[in-house]
């Protein structure tokens, strides 16, 4: 028995997709508050530029992915292809509202503004853990088991 891979460049972007998004968002958010020296508003500044920068780097690996989708010609209603989709979708959310709210939040601690509670890093974190999931999913089925050489 063998394994196939059905698209190598959609299993490296969706790999290093869910070890960004893990790396970051659940070890690197939390953890650079724990650093001697480090303030409220300078964590805030470097979260900022942090996650601005995952989010584009997100985006190569969803353009990638979908590219790929395009030229295999992947049905619309897949598993696999709904697999993508969701966290396709969450992007377009984190990046059009949450990025940008979060951003105003933390641009107002950095001022010494304190704002309204809010539950927007609970949305965004759920959000993180609902495209890790679907994004493994989909991981996992660019993957096949062939039978190459067996005799029946």
């Amino acid at each position: 028995m063998t394994i196939q891979v059905k698209s190598p460049i959609a299993v490296v972007s969706v790999f290093l997709w869910i070890g960004f998004v893990c790396a970051i968002s659940f070890m690197e958010a939390w953890l650079k508050f724990q650093a001697p020296g480090i303030t409220l508003s300078l964590g805030l500044g470097i979260g900022r530029l942090v996650f601005g920068a995952l989010n584009k780097v997100e985006w190569v690996f969803a353009i990638a992915i979908g590219i790929q989708l395009v030229i295999h010609k992947a049905p619309l209603l897949s598993t696999k292809t709904v697999a993508f989709l969701l966290p396709l979708l969450l992007l377009f959310i984190q990046t059009l509202w949450l990025l940008p709210a979060l951003d105003a939040r933390a641009e107002m601690y950095i001022e010494d503004i304190i704002p309204p509670a809010s539950n927007l890093h609970f949305y965004y974190a759920g959000a993180e853990v609902i495209k890790v999931i679907c994004l493994l999913i989909y991981g996992i089925t660019q993957f096949k088991k062939t039978d190459y050489g067996k005799s029946y």
